[in-house]
């Protein structure tokens, strides 16, 4: 749930690779995500599809699309995930949420806005932090992923994992999903499928046809609060 983690090759993603793991069949695996979602949506748009699908378990990536927004609002968030925890719990779900990494450490910005981004992750993580306490849901701290800073767990955009990264964070939710007492028959592999990796113009085609007019309209946004950071910098001098 949330905004999905995109792929591209013909490997598979990290969803179905944690139902394989769990032992899921294919009609029992629901990915109502979709781009742009924000925490809002998921509990308006998304949570209605879930609890309807009642499954075992829901993994929630849903936050950074938040970070880039000028209405961002940390404790809103708070209180849109809690009501998406409860919303689910009450339908008999296991929610794991994430907590994210310092975005700003792979994706390359310059320094003021870098530290623009890195102020914004660490309020939405302080947000989920406060939740998941309370809650007592786990949670996977990206952060803390073994690789998560690694380029090879990213692909060439440095949004959106890599398979290597995809497999990273499946092992992650499915080491997790262990702890809290489900069955895992299949173990997440780390070793990737071979699967064809997008070509140089692969790549090109992408940055300019989504990427680049995603960073403009996220950019454009996201200016007025990193001005706001360079300005308070400029003046601590």
């Amino acid at each position: 749930m949330g905004d999905p983690l995109p792929r591209r090759g013909g490997w598979r993603g990290v969803g179905p690779l944690v139902a394989a793991a769990l032992g899921v069949e294919a009609d029992g695996y629901l990915n109502p995500s979709f781009t742009g979602a924000r925490m809002r949506c998921v509990l308006t748009e998304q949570v209605p599809a879930a609890v309807a699908h009642r499954p075992d378990v829901a993994l929630l990536v849903a936050g950074m699309n938040d970070t880039l927004r000028p209405d961002f609002d940390a404790v809103k968030i708070a209180a849109d995930l809690t009501a998406v925890i409860h919303r689910l719990r009450d339908a008999g779900t296991t929610v794991v949420p994430v907590r994210f990494h310092d975005h700003s450490r792979v994706f390359r910005l310059p320094p003021s806005l870098k530290r623009a981004l890195s102020a914004r992750v660490a309020e939405l993580n302080a947000a989920i932090d406060e939740v998941v306490a309370r809650e007592g849901v786990p949670c996977l701290d990206l952060d803390r992923l073994p690789g998560a800073y690694e380029l090879a767990s990213w692909s060439v955009d440095r949004l959106h994992p890599s398979e290597l990264g995809h497999r990273m964070l499946a092992e992650g939710f499915t080491g997790l999903l262990a702890g809290a007492g489900f069955a895992v028959p299949e173990p997440v592999s780390l070793t990737c499928s071979g699967g064809v990796e997008p070509s140089a113009a692969g790549h090109v085609g992408w940055l300019v046809l989504k990427g680049i007019p995603w960073l403009w309209r996220r950019g454009r946004e996201f200016l007025p609060y990193a001005a706001v950071i360079m300005w308070n910098s400029f003046r601590a001098r």
